[in-house]
């Protein structure tokens, strides 16, 4: 690669900090989840903080919410945790039975969101993405494979048609 694509290439990923960041969700998914380890993970953040006490979780002004997003195939279940940007605390999950859910679907604009009705007075919307710069706003982790994966989950498993 030039020099060129070294300048436009992005920061590099810290696989130690990802890493790190990893287990400490792992770590509080599993505190506040029965069976936690039945699920797996992925980081996503939500602007719709209203669904969940982001007063304790936040603890900022910002109108973004971080989430802990977990997800089991067989049970056809996605569970979002509020957390803060350090993985410090989190507040108590919401379960999104595939059976109980009035509606959900990938919504590509305004933002490319998962977005799910649990019934007809609000929604869910998380975002998830590779990576994010903003460590002060969102959680640092490398999640490609599992991003792909619960894509994959979301579209063909989970979203209503």
């Amino acid at each position: 690669m030039g020099l060129f694509g070294k300048l436009f290439k992005g920061p590099e990923v810290d696989m130690e900090k990802s890493d790190a960041n990893r287990r400490k969700m792992r770590a509080l998914f599993n505190q506040v989840v029965d069976d936690g380890d039945s699920y797996r993970l992925i980081f996503g953040y939500t602007e719709d903080v209203a669904r969940f006490n982001y007063g304790f979780v936040h603890g900022s002004k910002t109108k973004i919410g971080n989430l802990i997003v977990g997800w089991n195939e067989e049970a056809q279940t996605i569970v979002a945790v509020p957390t803060v940007p350090d993985l410090s605390g989190c507040g108590d999950p919401t379960y999104y039975r595939r059976g109980e859910i009035l509606k959900a679907y990938r919504n590509k604009y305004p933002t490319d969101a998962f977005v799910i009705y649990p019934d007809k007075k609000g929604y869910l919307a998380i975002n998830a993405y590779d990576w994010l710069d903003d460590e002060s706003l969102y959680v640092y982790v490398s999640q490609e494979k599992e991003l792909a994966d619960f894509t994959d989950f979301f579209l063909n498993r989970f979203a209503t048609k």
